[in-house]
């Protein structure tokens, strides 16, 4: 693999060689880079002496490397397909050409070792790197990925931009100000077709591309739109930055939130129709040195229903977590970060025991899904509604099954393993990386070692991985030793055939359609009982666990890699993070 070298000679000494800059104008950004994070070249880019393709020719040189005109240089179809686009999106490497076992990609940052190391593991080929302007990359996927949001979107935008342009935002920089009156023509003038458009244009198609969040983002130059499909963010194009004030007030009146408030965070909710199915928008705006940022939450009232069948387990995990839920008392903890499907599983028991003979309280932060025959209540935290309040009122509501939101303090925690111990089943979730680390993370908030052990009955650790595409899917082999480096060891190799999504037009050149669970599933036995009781340490706690047939998130993952459904690149993603996947 061609790695970069290390820089040879400063850049300011490079420019100042190629008379791109003076000394005075170096010495000046050199004084101002003592009280900056910025490069180099950014500050001299922003004092405007010099532009910033000359920046990254100086660059490549420092590097030792060429300097690619994107916009100049034509690229193989078929070469380009070799990264999947989620790697291409995340690293800003774009696939060039290719000759014998080595690959000529464009960079951005061709000295991110693990982007090099990366795509040398997917693709089986040596890379050789070059750097690439990041706008000349942006522009070449937002060319492959935007489609028909390109289209529609510039359609509104020239209609926006020859309705009301600047001038709105002029508009609404006097809103901003606080006077009632310029409030109100603000959001007269939202009602104006063009942005309307653009706003239901932009809503419409992460729908039909399935993504999870809307992302607007304001930056130096513009606006950034990105959609998180399969929990992995995607730019789907930028829009100019006059555009900025209008889009986010459009937004925020949609939401029922304050336009005049730009200061300070605040949250909101939008109902929308879309092909016959309903859906809720959380929105969430906060305020950034570029202006104010929004993030729409797309909440599909279908998602939660899929059933326990298709979440990914395997028959004898499915087989094992179902005969705990019928129990008539006990605590079932899911774990895992945030986005890893946990709610998706709580929801999914429930439906699965949800029958007229069951009472089924909730208590949730907030209630994102209506499920019919659920008593569902919403943390109001102003009002004094904690998980923990909730709890001591859901024991008088003869409950027979109560979920709670998530495990955050010792007094929730108490309630919850005393619920669970007077003939309720209780759901709750934590934060922790595996299952075994549930029963240390109840010891550290404070609750008793007998008490945990006599409540906790099983502990469910989840990832959520994206599934390989089945419309592109093709057999490839990577490099045995990269196979290595990350733990993966099977003993026929050669016999195992491993498979990728080439990309194509149904997973938008990602080379993956929709996510899969990675589950390990700690079942509570006397042994580790015991343990618990004696304070025994994490490790001991693991040993027991494996001891009794615990099967950890690596190897989950790893097995569904030799299944053909995920690839090893995505089991590195969601499992390899400190602490995880290590047993």
């Amino acid at each position: 693999m061609a790695t970069p070298q290390g820089p040879k000679q400063p850049l300011g000494q490079i420019l100042l060689d190629k008379s791109l800059v003076t000394q005075e104008q170096l010495d000046e950004a050199l004084g101002i880079q003592k009280n900056t994070t910025e490069q180099l070249g950014r500050i001299l880019v922003d004092l405007g002496y010099v532009v910033e393709r000359d920046v990254l020719r100086a660059h490549a040189e420092q590097l030792g490397i060429p300097f690619l005109e994107l916009d100049r240089t034509s690229v193989d179809e078929d070469v380009a397909k070799a990264i999947p686009q989620s790697v291409v999106q995340r690293y800003n490497a774009v696939p060039i050409r290719r000759s014998g076992n080595r690959l000529t990609v464009a960079m951005a940052d061709p000295t991110n070792v693990f982007a090099l190391d990366d795509i040398r593991l997917i693709t089986g080929y040596e890379i050789d790197p070059m750097l690439a302007a990041p706008d000349d990359i942006g522009t070449l996927l937002a060319g492959t990925d935007g489609g028909a949001t390109q289209e529609e979107l510039q359609t509104a935008l020239q209609a926006l931009d020859g309705g009301i342009g600047t001038e709105l935002m002029a508009e609404m920089d006097i809103a901003a100000a606080g006077v009632d009156e310029d409030v109100d023509r603000a959001a007269a003038m939202e009602d104006e077709a063009p942005i309307i458009r653009v706003v239901n244009v932009i809503i419409q198609q992460a729908i039909k591309d399935r993504a999870s969040d809307i992302h607007l983002e304001p930056d130096r130059r513009g606006v950034r739109i990105r959609y998180r499909v399969d929990g992995v963010l995607h730019e789907v194009m930028r829009v100019p930055k006059y555009v900025h004030a209008p889009l986010i007030s459009r937004v925020k009146i949609m939401g029922d939130m304050n336009i005049a408030e730009r200061r300070l965070p605040q949250d909101g909710r939008i109902h929308v129709r879309h092909e016959s199915k309903d859906y809720d928008l959380r929105v969430s705006s906060l305020p950034t040195v570029f202006g104010e940022k929004v993030v729409m939450r797309i909440l599909d009232q279908s998602s939660v229903l899929i059933g326990l069948n298709k979440l990914g387990m395997f028959p004898e995990t499915q087989a094992e977590l179902e005969s705990v839920i019928v129990q008539p008392n006990g605590m079932i903890l899911s774990t895992g970060p945030t986005g890893s499907g946990k709610t998706t599983t709580q929801y999914s028991v429930l439906n699965k025991i949800n029958t007229v003979e069951k009472n089924i309280t909730t208590i949730e932060d907030p209630v994102e899904y209506q499920l019919p025959g659920l008593n569902q209540v919403h943390v109001n935290r102003k009002a004094g509604l904690t998980f923990a309040n909730a709890m001591r009122s859901f024991v008088r509501q003869d409950p027979d099954i109560i979920m709670v939101g998530e495990i955050r303090d010792l007094e929730t925690a108490e309630m919850a393993v005393q619920a669970s111990l007077t003939g309720h089943l209780v759901l709750s979730t934590l934060h922790t990386n595996d299952a075994p680390s549930a029963v240390t993370r109840l010891v550290d908030m404070g609750v008793e070692p007998l008490l945990i052990s006599a409540s906790v009955i099983a502990v469910l650790a989840q990832r959520l991985g994206r599934k390989i595409c089945p419309n592109c899917k093709e057999p490839y082999k990577p490099p045995a030793e990269a196979l290595n480096r990350v733990g993966f060891q099977v003993d026929n190799l050669d016999e195992v055939v491993f498979y990728r999504g080439r990309g194509c037009e149904q997973c938008r050149h990602t080379g993956y359609y929709g996510r899969i669970g990675m589950f390990e599933l700690m079942m509570m036995t006397e042994e580790i009982a015991d343990l618990i009781v004696k304070r025994a340490p994490l490790s001991e706690v693991r040993n027991a666990a494996l001891a009794n047939g615990m099967k950890v998130l690596k190897v989950d993952g790893f097995q569904k890699v030799l299944e053909g459904m995920t690839t090893v690149e995505e089991v590195m993603r969601v499992i390899f993070t400190a602490g995880a996947g290590a047993a």
